[in-house]
């Protein structure tokens, strides 16, 4: 009876050990990935080459607003992620891209676009629109480079 005590002990104390060992090697091997994918490509500063390789400009949109008598000129800086999302981009640029982006002006009042706040969130709004129409990559950012309301 001692003996099959002792031995189921020493199978516990084992299985135990084990288990042990085992939780200890994946969560080594999960931080071990972890820490490779933080050093990864994506998570690198982006150079300002990179941003001026990846970036489209689209000068002179004029458009009404939603306020009858006025009217918006815009020009729009549009920062991709990368350069296939850059040729996405650009191959939709005069049918998808450009008509979403005249139908959401002219959606919107001149209060809702004057001022950082309404640039922020007709900028935000673009990006959000316009990312559904892309395959290979997203728009980072949106800057106004030119801006006249009438």
């Amino acid at each position: 009876m001692l003996k099959n005590r002792f031995f189921l002990m020493t199978v516990s104390i084992l299985v135990a050990i084990t288990l042990i060992l085992t939780a200890a090697f994946v969560l080594w091997t999960f931080m071990d990935n972890k820490a490779e994918t933080s050093g990864s490509e994506d998570s690198k500063p982006i150079t300002t080459l990179e941003i001026k390789e990846n970036t489209v400009i689209m000068k002179d949109i004029i458009t009404n607003l939603a306020e009858p008598g006025s009217f918006i000129k815009i020009s729009l800086a549009f920062e991709l992620e990368n350069k296939k999302a850059k040729v996405d981009f650009e191959n939709l640029i005069d049918s998808r891209i450009k008509g979403t982006i005249i139908r959401t002006l002219s959606d919107m009042k001149a209060e809702q676009i004057q001022g950082s706040k309404g640039q922020d969130n007709l900028t935000n709004t673009l990006i959000s629109k316009l990312n559904t129409h892309l395959n290979e990559g997203k728009i980072r950012r949106i800057n106004i480079t030119d801006f006249a309301l009438e």
